[in-house]
C-alpha cells in the first residue's frame, strides 16, 4: 500500500467531471471564484436538453482559468489523455447517469456511466497520485432504511433502484482503491438538490414549468412524501470545503471520533451534504405556488417503484469537519430559482 504525504499547500488545479451539469457547473464557478484552475470533462449526453448544458459551459469558458473537454467517461483513453495533460492536484467526480425513475427504463446507462465511468476516474486518480479524490454519491444509497435522519455510519445495504445500487457500488470500489493505493478519497451523499440552472427532469423544475403553462403536476404517493431539499449553492460550498479536508488513515481504529465515517483501514470517508430539514412535498409545492403567484393543478398519484417516502440528512459530520452547515431555507431557495 502506498503512503502519501499530506499536501503542504492548498491544491490549485482541479479536474471536475460533469461541469456542464447542474451541480458541476455551480461547483466549477465557485472554484474559479476562489482562484482555482479548473478543467471540466462532460459527455453532453441528451438525457435532457443539451442546449442548457452548452449554456452552462459557455458561461464557464468566459473565465481564462477554465478549460473543457467533451467526452464520455467510458472512453478511458480520452479521459486519461485529458488527465495526463492537465495534471490535477484534485479530481472531483460528479458526472454520471442521473435520475431515479429513468433507471427503471434504461438501467444499462447507469452501469456504463456510474460504474465503468467511475472506475476510469479512480484509475486516473491512482495513476496520477492526486492529493484527493472526491466523488458524488446519493441519499438513494440509504434505500429501505427507515431510521432518520440518515447518518453516514448507518448500514446501507438495501438500495431500491439500479441508480442507488450503482452509487453504492461506486462507494465500495472507491474504498477498495483508497485501501489498496492509499488514495485519499471522500464520497459525498447528496440530498434533493434544487436551484438556478437546475435539471429540467427534476421535480421542482417540472413543477414550475407545468404551473406556468397551466398543465397538471403529478404528485406521487398522494403528496405524503418528505425531502431534505438542499439549495445548490449550499451543496457546492460543502464540496469546496471538503476538498481541503483530506482524510487520513487512522493509526488505530479507536482514534476515529464518534460519528465519523472514516474507514479504519483506508484514507476514506463518506459525508452527507443536506439541509438537515425534512420538508413535506406539499409544503414545497405551496412555496413554489407562492413564488410563481399561480396555483398548481394537482394530479395525485400512487407511489412510483423505487421512490423513497422520505429523506432527511444528519449533516453533523460535515459541520464537524468543516464548521459549515447548509442553511438556505426552501422559500429563499425557490425564490432564487424562480427569478432565474
Amino acid at each position: 500500500m502506498t503512503t502519501r504525504p499530506t499536501p503542504s499547500s492548498p491544491p490549485r488545479r482541479v479536474l471536475v467531471t460533469g461541469t456542464a451539469g447542474f451541480i458541476g457547473f455551480h461547483l466549477a464557478r465557485l472554484l474559479l471564484s476562489d482562484g482555482f484552475e479548473v478543467h471540466g470533462y462532460d459527455g453532453m449526453t441528451d438525457y435532457y436538453d443539451v442546449a442548457l448544458k452548452r449554456q452552462r459551459h459557455a458561461l464557464l469558458l468566459q473565465d481564462d482559468a477554465f478549460g473543457a473537454t467533451e467526452g464520455m467517461l467510458e472512453d478511458h483513453a480520452l479521459f486519461d489523455t485529458v488527465a495526463d495533460r492537465f495534471q490535477p492536484d484534485v479530481i472531483v467526480h460528479l458526472a454520471g447517469q442521473a435520475g431515479v425513475r429513468y433507471s427503471l427504463e434504461n438501467p444499462r446507462a447507469y452501469v456504463d456511466g456510474n460504474i465503468v465511468g467511475s472506475f476510469n476516474v479512480m484509475e486516473a486518480a491512482r495513476r496520477l497520485n492526486v492529493d484527493h479524490l472526491l466523488m458524488a454519491s446519493s441519499s438513494s444509497v440509504y434505500g429501505a432504511n427507515t431510521e432518520m435522519p440518515f447518518a453516514e455510519t448507518d448500514k446501507a445495504d438495501t438500495q431500491l433502484t439500479i441508480y442507488g445500487a450503482t452509487k453504492k457500488a461506486g462507494e465500495s470500489m472507491a474504498h477498495a482503491y483508497a485501501h489498496l493505493w492509499g488514495l485519499p478519497t471522500t464520497l459525498f451523499r447528496f440530498f434533493t438538490v434544487y436551484g438556478p440552472w437546475g435539471r429540467p427532469d427534476l421535480a421542482f423544475f417540472k413543477f414550475a414549468d407545468a404551473i406556468l403553462d397551466g398543465r397538471p403536476i403529478d404528485i406521487y404517493n398522494h403528496g405524503d412524501m418528505s425531502r431534505d431539499f438542499t439549495y445548490v449553492d449550499d451543496l457546492v460550498r460543502g464540496i469546496r470545503l471538503l476538498i481541503d479536508t483530506v482524510p487520513q488513515r487512522p493509526a488505530r481504529p479507536e482514534d476515529i471520533a464518534p460519528g465519523d465515517s472514516l474507514s479504519p483501514v483506508a484514507p476514506y470517508r463518506i459525508v452527507n451534504i443536506g439541509n438537515s430539514d425534512k420538508v413535506k412535498l406539499l409544503d414545497f409545492i405551496d412555496a413554489l405556488e407562492a413564488s410563481l403567484d399561480r396555483k398548481a393543478i394537482r394530479n395525485y398519484m400512487d407511489m412510483q417503484p423505487g421512490d423513497l417516502a422520505a429523506t432527511w440528512a444528519n449533516a453533523d459530520l460535515l459541520h464537524q469537519l468543516t464548521g459549515y452547515r447548509p442553511h438556505t431555507d426552501v422559500r429563499t431557495g425557490i425564490d432564487a430559482f424562480v427569478r432565474w
